[in-house]
């Protein structure tokens, strides 16, 4: 299957590598030609503008979008529209609010288009070991595209799914990434405890590896954790300031509406907000662990 891919950041240009690799014919564009140049050298095509990526697609088409959410999508959809023709797919596999994303399809299904969302999960190491997708959208819709999904998965039939109508994906990997603020959190905290405890003088790798395995709180994210307390166990030069992009807050806002309690959820947004005016050990490790599973740029320590 062929495909057209715009935005080719770094999850971005790797997914285009992985379907390269599957053997699926991918056009990428992107405004910095810069980005453009590396995906072709991985093997993808170029295009220099939304029209010429249109053109190069065999009908009907599928075009994925990997642009920050809100504006930037609208943007994108509004600009791709005048080049494509009935049927053709659109897909958006950012990390859209699942409200637009019901409005968008709504709007592109009464122009014949269909649409699909794609939560998407694995950043930076997707190249590697596969991408959870959740998949909003119809299932047609969703079958035209199943083996875009089975490339870019773990397996053919796992790390993959058609979760429900359009806004469904973007709802699900919404919860998912709420649910990582609060994992994120509690790893965090524990290793602060024990790095406060100075008269143990604790190993934080040394821990960390031996929860790896056998103990029932390994997981990918202790695997990254104990990646980031190898490189730097004391977390120096690193600012305890963890952003956060949208889908925590977003949670925390459905689970009011929908009378669902959810105070870990929350309590570990709000220390997000909180790390921006704290010198934390366990802020420090929550930016280490993002910039190890995402790529999500730290910001410096302030030098004293």
């Amino acid at each position: 299957m062929e495909l057209g891919m715009v935005g080719l950041g770094r999850m971005g240009a790797n997914m285009v590598e992985r379907l390269v690799r599957g053997k699926h014919r991918v056009v990428g564009y992107d405004r910095d030609a810069v980005a453009v140049a590396r995906v072709v050298a991985a093997g993808a095509e170029g295009a220099d503008s939304l029209a010429s990526l249109a053109g190069k697609l065999a009908r009907p088409r599928a075009v994925w979008i990997m642009v920050p959410s809100g504006a930037p999508v609208d943007e994108t959809i509004a600009a791709l529209v005048p080049h494509l023709t009935k049927d053709d797919i659109l897909i958006d596999g950012g990390n859209s609010n699942y409200k637009d994303t019901q409005r968008r399809a709504a709007a592109l299904e009464e122009q014949g288009f269909a649409f699909a969302d794609v939560g998407t999960s694995g950043g930076i190491w997707g190249l590697k070991e596969g991408y959870a997708m959740m998949v909003g959208g119809e299932k047609a819709t969703v079958e035209r595209l199943r083996p875009l999904f089975e490339t870019l998965a773990p397996a053919k039939d796992q790390g993959w799914g058609h979760v429900g109508p359009s806004g469904a994906g973007h709802f699900v990997k919404m919860a998912h990434n709420g649910i990582e603020y609060g994992m994120m959190q509690a790893y965090a905290e524990g290793f602060a405890i024990l790095k406060k405890k100075k008269e143990l003088a604790l190993d934080m790798h040394q821990v960390a590896e031996i929860w790896r395995t056998g103990s029932v709180v390994r997981s990918w994210l202790l695997d990254l954790l104990s990646i980031a307390l190898k490189e730097n166990a004391e977390m120096a030069g690193i600012a305890p300031y963890v952003s956060d992009s949208g889908e925590g807050r977003w949670t925390v806002a459905e689970a009011i509406d929908l009378d669902v309690p959810a105070p870990v959820i929350t309590l570990s947004l709000l220390q997000r907000l909180t790390s921006r005016d704290t010198d934390s050990y366990a802020d420090k490790l929550l930016a280490a662990m993002r910039n190890q599973f995402g790529g999500h740029a730290i910001k410096a320590a302030a030098k004293k």
